[in-house]
């Protein structure tokens, strides 16, 4: 059998916990649920569970390698990182206890005793108060896994959408001069990769998206696409990728255009998001490809406005855990 997937705990104090126990119980329910665990917290699980009446049974474990048994009885939960489920009150005990589960559950996944690793959301701002310097999770796990930054792409996945914005959390008037060919060309090679070994897609598709408007008219609206995006366009054709572009924003995501690829490259952040939680907010996952270790994320936050009120969907969280068995699987099936 695989290795089970951990589950780190994220943000006590946001919507993490009930959405890791939500999504749990439903995919026990719909017997769809794959081995896992949570890296710490059985307590705070199950004050979480009995306040919010979700029926979500915490096994706690003493090993990962317990949870491929204990996972047909509830939730396993490493016995460890024990803290108070304070819903809404965020504090600097619990961006430790965030910050620990994270750093254990990549451990885990590096050692090869689990088989990819979920995040649930954490907050930035409550980690950078007690010292963290890192962007996101993103960033920590890259260098977890000793690779650069770049190498480290955020893919967004649903049901009918998957797409990468190649500037991420910078200002709108930064992005023209952060883009370049080599990056165009850097990130296609890494999401063609990713789609192939962990999608089980042979030849992937890629859409590249123009920056301006109407691709820029013939130089009217701007020369990037000229400039940057055609020149790389033409390098990953002749490499092989199946690449296309660079195609206007505003005509990348209708019904027919999606039909066409099999991953749309964006020029900035908002090109990507917008669409896809436009389209599947409640099953968008946040995938990280060019890590050897698999990762997803639910595409939402700590959400601590509603925390603790039981109306957090847990969706997203659900499609997270899903989406990483799968891939996997799909590791597992290519023999990477």
């Amino acid at each position: 059998m695989p290795a089970p997937l951990a589950i780190s705990l994220g943000d006590p104090a946001g919507i993490g916990p009930e959405v890791i126990l939500g999504a749990w119980a439903r995919l026990r329910a719909e017997r769809r649920a794959p081995p896992a665990f949570v890296v710490g917290g059985p307590e705070l699980l199950r004050g979480c569970a009995e306040a919010l009446g979700i029926d979500c049974p915490i096994v706690p474990i003493a090993d990962p390698s317990e949870a491929l048994f204990a996972s047909a009885v509830g939730l396993p939960v490493l016995a460890l990182l024990e803290g108070p489920w304070h819903p809404a009150q965020p504090s600097p005990e619990g961006a430790r206890l965030a910050l620990t589960s994270l750093q254990l559950a990549a451990k885990c996944a590096l050692a090869g005793v689990a088989s990819g690793l979920v995040t649930a959301p954490v907050s930035k701002g409550a980690l950078a108060a007690i010292g963290w310097d890192y962007p996101g999770q993103t960033e920590f796990l890259a260098d977890a896994c000793g690779r650069p930054y770049r190498d480290a792409v955020m893919m967004l996945a649903g049901p009918s959408l998957r797409t990468v914005p190649l500037t991420v959390h910078v200002a709108l008037a930064e992005v023209p001069a952060l883009l370049s060919a080599e990056l165009i060309v850097h990130k296609a090679r890494i999401v063609a990769e990713g789609l192939r070994r962990d999608f089980g897609i042979a030849q992937p598709r890629l859409a590249i998206a123009a920056l301006n408007p109407h691709a820029g008219e013939g130089g009217q609206f701007g020369d990037e696409e000229a400039r940057l995006i055609a020149p790389a366009i033409a390098a990953l054709q002749a490499e092989g990728i199946a690449a296309t572009g660079p195609i206007p924003g505003d005509a990348l995501f209708t019904p027919r255009a999606r039909a066409g690829y099999d991953a749309a490259l964006c020029m900035y952040h908002d090109q990507a998001l917008i669409p896809l939680k436009a389209l599947e907010f409640d099953e968008g996952v946040n995938v990280t490809l060019g890590l050897p270790i698999i990762r997803t994320s639910p595409d939402h936050g700590t959400a601590y406005d509603i925390a603790g009120q039981g109306v957090a969907d847990p969706g997203a969280m659900a499609a997270a855990i899903v989406m990483a068995a799968e891939m996997a699987a799909a590791r597992a099936t290519a023999g990477a």
